[in-house]
């Protein structure tokens, strides 16, 4: 079954949302990456009738200016949303911090190191390798990537990171395909080309 990592319901790429799931990854102290401690912002919030509670995280890309999913919007204020790009399961708001983390594309074979938050609300940290990088059909930035790890439920919006700390993707699924799990995430050239595409920018 293909889940993204937060709700229970149906997002792009045939990708079903998994929350209310048992914590994924390891649990960890601190974001060991400066750049990315700075730009990281977890979420939680109320779903179902605020009876259940969800998790996801974000990250701030340019002073200012902060993304995660859009099936994380429910853990947002409305108020700070500025806009959704639902073909590609992104969702960009408003934030005071003023992180802007370097950037790099990620690379077939590479580690990549993700964070998320834990059913408990604790930061937790997974590993992979790229596996796979999926081009879309007349577009100048790749779809998205995919890596095998144990990142799942509360990751959704959380950072993807190359080996020296850079910002490589944003997650946003998982399919469990046997005994292995393999991990959606949008590459940054994506992300930042669907920003662009709501014409809007820091203030």
């Amino acid at each position: 079954m293909t889940r993204s990592l937060s709700s229970l319901v149906l997002i792009p790429l045939l990708l079903s949302v998994g929350g209310c799931a048992a914590s994924s990854g390891l649990p960890t102290p601190a974001i060991a990456e400066p750049e990315i401690a700075a730009a990281y912002l977890p979420l939680h919030g109320r779903v179902h009738l605020g009876i259940d509670s969800a998790d996801g995280a974000a990250v701030v890309i340019t002073p200012g200016i902060a993304v995660t999913n859009a099936h994380n919007a429910n853990l947002l204020d409305p108020k700070i949303v500025i806009g959704v790009r639902q073909d590609y399961d992104l969702l960009f708001f408003r934030t005071p911090r003023s992180a802007s983390p370097q950037t790099a594309a990620p690379v077939i074979g590479q580690s990549v190191t993700a964070y998320g938050q834990g059913e408990d609300r604790e930061l937790r940290i997974a590993h992979g390798v790229v596996r796979e990088i999926k081009q879309c059909p007349g577009c100048t930035a790749p779809a998205y990537f995919i890596f095998a790890g144990n990142a799942g439920p509360g990751f959704s919006g959380g950072p993807v990171l190359d080996r020296s700390g850079k910002l490589v993707g944003i997650t946003f699924g998982y399919k469990d395909q046997g005994r292995e799990r393999l991990i959606y995430a949008y590459e940054m050239s994506r992300v930042r080309a669907e920003l662009s595409a709501l014409g809007k920018g820091p203030n």
